[in-house]
């Protein structure tokens, strides 16, 4: 009797495909193992989604499979549960979302389990050699000192960014060697758990967290909404050592690769047990090893960025994500997902506790944990002996500046790195300038295939263009009328700090942004330099803001906040409310008093004094509330539409067309078709529409029946066209 599958594959369109099983295939095929398939003239590697035995195609048109790849299937079924809400959710194939949460080695072929694994050992000589013959050698004295605690498999060296060049070095010495063995499941944590130092003692507003989260069984949605330094991750560690004793997997997610080594280094010396790391920094094989340790139940704690979302656990026990509210969980390009929404939905599905940690919630979290959705602890002291930071605004209207910075500002900085303290300056813009300007004629020079302008990047000697990597060499006349006097507008890092390196020769600037960080392990780098004290003025983007722990620095300022007080999307004012939140998080976190200083020409500004005076919570409650009178999410749900084309009037006419196959009433509202914010990006007219409804499931009824006749439009053949489901930024 003959077989057949059917089979989801990465392509975007939004259905599966029937294959016939042939005889020789000796594999029963069960639901969610690989198969490789013959697809037009290629070959690709799906998903089976269903087996059955009949099959509506006539036998010339059904192709037999080339071969099942798996002895059982990849994904548990919750996780599978997971993908196909996913898919229906996002509007994407159940391939595209699959694809997704597969590692690239395994959509590659690769195989699932392993038979051996290499790692790294001291020898008898390195055992005995001394360890201060590498002072001069702090990356090979580093690697050295991990090894002498445990050795440490290849994936590892590169999660914990430990270098090639001392690995390499410590090898020809002889001080280490490589091995490989046979891979055995150490379950041995389950049922001893190491602690390799003692809890710290936790305040009175953390142990009643710890406590109501201990006691939570099942599914669970939690917030832990706790200012800046008020030791969340206490709280999370505690939790922690109660899931492992049980014998459960913990998933955590932390929005930055840039995040991950602390955490990591956190996590390793509180529990003697394996953790697992995913994220995009790895090779495909590093994160197909981490992979397989969580499927195994090998790995007690998974680390990762938002793509680590969907690791398997044999033993789930708990999901964290730290820092909720940050940007990068929101997949950006291809499947637009958020990974916050998804681990609620998983943790729904595999009946364990969610909890969601950040100092400035975001509007669609508080609201859910006003309403009771969620569960709501909080906060509200600085851990330790920390104390509050003193916040200050320093009104620039009018005033001299020099490189963007006001003498008050300035005198501010020597007071407090005479006192031998360390400083944050934050910029949001990286390069020279932000654009260059002609002193004759004011010409601005503008990008040729966007509505931007050019970045002057001093130290590469270009002019790039942010949106679309179009770059030239600095000219060295105006385009447009041939003078010589040519001027970088405005303040970018890279100006800012080689400003900073005249005006205070004594002490060491350090620039932190895009970059500088681009190379492997240079963030790490820098950030070591930091804490050891090499820098005293710290320049940076918003990389600087984002959970780093920095005892001595004692001042923060901000230099240009009137940008994110005035801008095209509506997430705007939550956005710089967060920012500046974290951002002043980093003063004053050990011993010392720390301070806070904006510099604004709206001094005035109703939403800056909210901020400052009554703090993050407060101003988002009330956010929340204009929100609601506006009809804006979280209080109605979005989706945008975007369409790019070379012709503006074809994106626009394609915009109308699915508008007008959308329902128009009081609870659902069309916007648009309209430009976006940036009208023309890399040659092409960028245009969007936005349709969103009073509650989700309108929103979903009316999308889904709408987009069969969407993808038969002509004119959606001739244009790009994309949808952003809850969309975060509508740049």
């Amino acid at each position: 009797m003959p077989l057949f599958v059917e089979v989801a594959l990465p392509v975007p369109m939004r259905q599966t495909f029937s294959y016939q099983v042939p005889e020789h295939i000796v594999i029963v095929p069960q639901k969610g193992m690989r198969v490789q398939v013959p697809f037009g003239r290629q070959q690709l590697i799906g998903l089976i989604t269903a087996i059955t035995d009949t099959c509506n195609l006539t036998p010339k048109q059904i192709k037999p499979i080339v071969s099942i790849l798996d002895d059982a299937p990849l994904l548990p079924d919750s996780l599978y549960k997971l993908t196909a809400w996913a898919a229906r959710y996002y509007f994407c194939s159940l391939g595209q979302m699959l694809s997704q949460a597969i590692p690239v080695a395994l959509r590659k072929g690769a195989e699932s389990k392993a038979a051996t694994a290499t790692y790294w050992t001291l020898t008898d000589a390195g055992r005995a050699a001394d360890v201060n013959q590498l002072n001069r050698a702090p990356a090979q004295r580093k690697l050295f000192n991990a090894l002498a605690e445990r050795d440490l498999e290849q994936h590892e060296i590169t999660a914990l960014e430990l270098s090639k060049a001392a690995l390499k070095a410590l090898d020809d010495k002889g001080w280490i060697t490589k091995n490989s063995r046979v891979v055995s499941v150490d379950l041995s944590w389950r049922t001893q758990l190491e602690m390799t130092e003692e809890p710290h003692r936790l305040n009175p507003e953390q142990a009643i967290a710890v406590a109501t989260l201990t006691l939570q069984s099942g599914y669970h949605c939690t917030l832990l909404e706790g200012v800046t330094g008020s030791g969340k991750t206490e709280v999370y560690l505690a939790l922690l050592e109660t899931i492992l004793k049980q014998g459960k997997q913990a998933l955590v997610l932390v929005p930055e690769i840039g995040l991950t080594p602390q955490t990591i280094s956190r996590f390793r010396h509180r529990f003697n047990v394996k953790v697992s790391v995913i994220h995009s920094g790895l090779t495909d094989n590093q994160r197909l090893d981490a992979w397989r340790h969580a499927k195994t139940g090998e790995a007690a704690i998974i680390i990762g960025t938002r793509s680590a979302l969907f690791t398997p656990m044999a033993y789930p026990g708990v999901i964290i994500l730290d820092e909720e509210h940050d940007s990068s969980f929101k997949q950006q390009e291809g499947v637009g997902y958020h990974a916050r929404d998804l681990a609620v939905m998983r943790g729904h599905l595999e009946d364990i506790p969610v909890l969601l940690g950040t100092a400035t919630p975001s509007l669609e979290t508080l609201q859910n944990a006003l309403s009771g959705r969620y569960e709501h602890l909080q906060l509200g002291q600085r851990a330790g002996n920390a104390e509050k930071v003193r916040q200050g605004i320093v009104d620039i209207r009018n005033q001299p500046l020099r490189t963007g910075m006001s003498h008050a500002l300035l005198n501010e900085m020597r007071i407090h790195l005479d006192a031998g303290n360390q400083v944050i300056l934050f910029l949001n813009r990286r390069g020279f300038a932000p654009a260059l300007i002609c002193h004759e004629c004011g010409h601005l020079h503008e990008c040729d295939r966007c509505d931007a302008f050019f970045t002057v990047h001093q130290a590469l000697g270009e002019i790039r263009c942010h949106h679309c990597s179009n770059q030239y060499a600095i000219p060295k006349q105006c385009h447009q009328c041939g003078s010589t006097m040519l001027a970088g507008q405005g303040v970018g890092t890279e100006q800012l700090a080689s400003f900073l390196e005249k005006e205070f020769p004594n002490h060491p600037v350090v620039r932190i942004d895009r970059d500088t960080t681009r190379n492997k392990g240079s963030l790490e780098a820098h950030l070591n330099a930091i804490h050891k004290g090499e820098y005293k003025i710290l320049v940076g983007t918003q990389m600087l803001a984002k959970g780093h722990h920095f005892p001595d620095v004692t001042l923060v300022g901000l230099l240009d906040v009137d940008g994110a007080l005035f801008s095209a999307d509506f997430r705007a004012p939550e956005r710089f409310g967060q920012l500046y939140t974290q951002v002043s998080g980093r003063a004053g976190r050990a011993s010392k008093p720390g301070t806070v200083l904006l510099q604004t020409h709206q001094s005035d500004n109703t939403m800056l004094r909210e901020l400052m005076h009554k703090g993050y919570g407060e101003f988002a409650r009330n956010q929340l509330n204009e929100r609601k009178q506006a009809l804006l999410p979280p209080a109605w749900h979005m989706i945008l539409i975007r369409a790019e084309a070379h012709l503006a009037a074809d994106a626009d006419a394609l915009l109308s067309q699915i508008g007008a196959l959308l329902p128009q009433n009081e609870e659902c509202e069309v916007i648009g078709p309209m430009p976006a914010p940036l009208d023309r990006k890399a040659g092409k007219y960028r245009r969007q529409l936005l349709f969103q409804t009073k509650n989700r499931n309108q929103l979903q009824q009316a999308f889904e029946q709408a987009l069969p006749q969407i993808e038969q439009l002509p004119l959606a053949k001739k244009c790009r066209w994309s949808l952003d489901r809850d969309p975060q930024d509508l740049l």
